[in-house]
């Protein structure tokens, strides 16, 4: 089985949410489908989540570029 990714889990949600929007699903394969949904939006999120943590911005203070983490960016300077 392929490791887990965001890109992979995004495009297998835009798969089921095509599947249940065509509308030939039983009830029951819809609900299997909307339960596997939150579960990669979940995975999704925490994906994201993740990364903003991680993420970096440039500022340029005295003629110097400096990263400042994303968390610390209002700092009401």
């Amino acid at each position: 089985m392929a490791k887990k990714t965001f890109e992979n889990a995004l495009a297998r949600l835009e798969q089921i949410t095509e599947e249940l929007e065509a509308g030939e699903l039983s009830l029951e394969k819809s609900l299997d489908k909307f339960n596997e949904g939150i579960a990669l939006v979940q995975f999704c999120n925490s994906s994201l989540d993740e990364a903003k943590s991680r993420v970096e911005l440039l500022l340029k203070k005295d003629g110097q570029l400096v990263t400042v983490p994303f968390a610390e960016e209002d700092s009401g300077d």
